[in-house]
């Protein structure tokens, strides 16, 4: 069996989810939109740059990511004039095999030093290549985030897709299960391919989901193959040593990414990185602090209760998070959208973090359309849709968070609420 026909029986059998992926619990699904395959265009050629996204590397510097089909050089010519490049960067050109899977060049270069709220104009590799563009996040407030999880590659990602280029945001934050490949490795460049045209013009930050671990028992045992090597975060400038979680500051917004699938007990180098992380985050620079995790903490759907990588953690991090003054926690996972009340330790508490669950971005398995039924009083809005967030952070108080649902291919904005910082509550004043 090829590498495609074992990814795609490992799929249909449920054994990609269930068994060699985390012992993620069945459900019933309503039927979905399929994946497609976004295929190279017809005038690329073996050096032309492809896949390209761009992800936040420090106040002033930006990691732009491509893949070629053959060896080009690992450089970025870029300018704030469209046409004239007046400066240059070179980086590092890896790859990676999976079974009988042969990836590209993954060329990463950093650029910068960068000004705040510009657009800049780019090319990736050879100087026939086409011109790209993105604009750099403000280094102040306002700053409007995009959140999406479990995007996958179907028609509804490409509505979700669509809704979020007419929002304007400035970064995405995305909290696992971003292409569905599923052990299918071309998977992997269609999803690149097919998120390009927003990744290469705004930074896209990711954290892993289930998705991404890939292991197939005595045959690659090695998690986050492909995850690692196509998105590499900016870990070590936060300490982390590891791309599977990481921190980073923008615009007075502390924004902290958790993995989900990774140790995360009390002994676990997680565990040590985020409690030194949370314990340097300055509230004066930095009034806002938001976590990302892929297993939602909380969750009054049917889908996915009672799994370690939830329950385990939740036990484990919540404390740190709490005393922290965390105030919003996203999660993905669960294929439906649900906003809970500021919430510690199961109760309602005005000191506690709001979680937001958002995996609804389009992926194949469908929605998770079934509730506990009565509704948690914690739980205050929960609806099985496609969608995104946006999460705009207007000044050091104030923030609106508004979930879209893309009912009928169209975004309709369902559930907003404002966000007082916890920072500014004195009521919930930092503890020792």
């Amino acid at each position: 069996m090829g590498v495609r026909g074992l990814g795609l029986f490992l799929v249909s059998t449920g054994l990609a989810c269930n068994g060699f992926l985390g012992n993620i619990s069945t459900y019933s699904r309503p039927p979905a939109r399929p994946t497609f395959f976004a295929h190279h265009l017809e005038n690329l050629n073996s050096a032309s740059p492809q896949q390209v996204h761009i992800s936040f590397v420090g106040e002033d510097k930006m990691r732009v990511s491509w893949i070629t089909d053959s060896s080009t050089p690992a450089t970025v010519q870029y300018g704030t004039s469209s046409g004239k490049y007046d400066a240059s960067a070179n980086g590092s050109t890896s790859k990676y095999s999976y079974m009988m899977y042969n990836s590209g060049e993954i060329h990463d270069v950093v650029i910068g030093p960068l000004e705040p709220s510009t657009q800049y104009y780019y090319h990736c590799g050879s100087d026939s290549s086409p011109e790209l563009s993105f604009k750099t996040p403000p280094t102040q407030l306002p700053i409007k985030f995009a959140v999406v999880g479990d995007l996958g590659q179907t028609e509804w990602t490409k509505s979700t897709l669509q809704h979020i280029a007419q929002s304007n945001y400035d970064m995405l934050l995305l909290p696992g299960d971003l292409s569905y490949a599923d052990l299918y490795q071309p998977l992997w460049d269609s999803f690149g391919r097919l998120v390009e045209p927003q990744a290469s013009q705004r930074p896209w930050m990711v954290t892993q989901g289930n998705h991404e671990i890939e292991t197939i028992p005595l045959v690659h045992s090695e998690p986050f193959t492909a995850y690692n090597a196509r998105w590499r975060m900016p870990f070590e400038e936060s300490g982390s040593n590891s791309n599977l979680y990481y921190s980073f500051d923008v615009a007075g917004v502390h924004v902290i990414m958790l993995g989900s699938y990774t140790d995360f007990d009390s002994n676990s180098a997680q565990y040590k990185w985020l409690e030194a992380d949370l314990g340097k985050i300055d509230r004066n620079k930095s009034p806002r602090v938001i976590v990302l995790i892929h297993a939602p903490w909380y969750n009054s759907n049917t889908a996915h209760q009672g799994e370690k990588a939830s329950v385990d953690m939740k036990a484990a991090m919540e404390g740190l998070l709490y005393k922290a003054r965390v105030d919003v926690v996203f999660a993905g996972h669960v294929h439906a959208y649900e906003r809970f009340t500021r919430v510690y330790n199961g109760k309602a508490d005005n000191c506690g973090p709001v979680h937001i669950t958002i995996g609804d971005g389009g992926n194949r398995e469908g929605l998770a359309t079934k509730y506990k039924n009565p509704k948690p009083d914690i739980s205050l809005f929960r609806e099985a849709s496609f969608g995104h967030g946006q999460f705009e952070v207007v000044n050091a108080t104030q923030a609106l968070w508004t979930w879209h649902r893309n009912e009928d291919d169209s975004a309709v904005a369902s559930d907003s609420v404002w966000l007082t910082s916890l920072s500014s509550d004195p009521a919930c004043r930092l503890q020792n």
